[in-house]
């Protein structure tokens, strides 16, 4: 990404220097207590604005061992990271903040939270094995950068417009929260006859939340900012995160009823819908 003129965010708090909560590192993401299916798990948790790292096991006990076995994490990729983070969010306020002006409504531009290991959130304890996350209650995307990481060595979709694609998802998911999406679809789930169709509607969340990252991505790349591979690193992310590849990984095999964000081939599909129009109005999910 061609991001070197670009401002960075001013909405952008940093925990990472935070003792306590904020100062551990990431938890690995394998079996047992901090697999896939608890990261899903956790997911869940912060979309409906519960704290379910109980029942997966990530309290603050783990967290403070983690802590204690691991040093100050310091070096010049995170410090790109950093700048990277907060220049893709100063492009997420630009693109949206232009949207909303010209709908005649006003953007309230969300809150980036760096920090490390685990934080607390409006939502409930924020744990980095969750995973780059959105809480709606207090408009805030929650960040640990060792995401980065993962997101090279175990998911195999690294690069900058991949990361980027990953905050712009987070964004995507607040942008749904002041169009009144989120109160919509939280009370469509808490009337849902079943698992199943509380599981379809949130899978139609997430796919929303992609598409909403590629109209972005449109944008971005309408002013020049993308170079050569950086759409095919965005298209390796979408896949990477996909439902059927996470069950894949973690547990062997597939339950389409499980779902919760989406197959590989659907969050795909929606994120280049979004970014080939440029416009959140293709982004119909449900």
């Amino acid at each position: 990404m061609r991001l070197d003129d670009e401002r960075e965010s001013r909405n952008v708090e940093d925990r990472r220097g935070q003792s306590g909560f904020g100062g551990g590192r990431r938890v690995s993401v394998g079996r047992g207590k901090g697999s896939i299916l608890g990261f899903i798990i956790l997911l869940v948790g912060a979309y409906y604005g519960v704290d379910l790292s109980g029942i997966v096991g990530f309290g603050q006990e783990e967290t403070y061992q983690q802590q204690e076995q691991s040093s100050y994490r310091s070096s010049s990729e995170e410090a790109e990271l950093n700048t990277l983070s907060r220049k893709v969010l100063a492009t997420t306020e630009r693109v949206w903040g232009n949207y909303f002006r010209q709908s005649g409504m006003t953007y309230r531009e969300p809150t980036l939270v760096l920090y490390r290991g685990a934080t607390q959130t409006a939502c409930g304890t924020g744990q980095s094995v969750m995973g780059p996350f959105y809480c709606p209650v207090d408009e805030k995307i929650y960040l640990d950068l060792s995401f980065y990481d993962d997101m090279k060595h175990k998911l195999k979709a690294a690069g900058d417009f991949a990361f980027a694609y990953v905050i712009a998802h987070e964004v995507g998911h607040h942008i749904q929260h002041q169009l009144g999406i989120t109160e919509q679809t939280q009370k469509a789930q808490r009337n849902a006859s079943s698992r199943k169709e509380a599981n379809r509607i949130s899978v139609s969340v997430e796919l929303q939340a992609d598409c909403f990252a590629g109209v972005w991505g449109y944008h971005i790349q309408k002013e020049g900012r993308l170079e050569a591979g950086d759409v095919e690193e965005a298209f390796l992310a979408a896949e990477a995160v996909g439902d059927d590849r996470l069950q894949k990984q973690s547990q062997g095999r597939v339950i389409p009823d499980s779902f919760t964000h989406g197959s590989s081939a659907q969050r795909l599909a929606w994120f280049r819908k979004g970014l080939q129009s440029g416009n959140p109005n293709v982004c119909d999910t449900f």
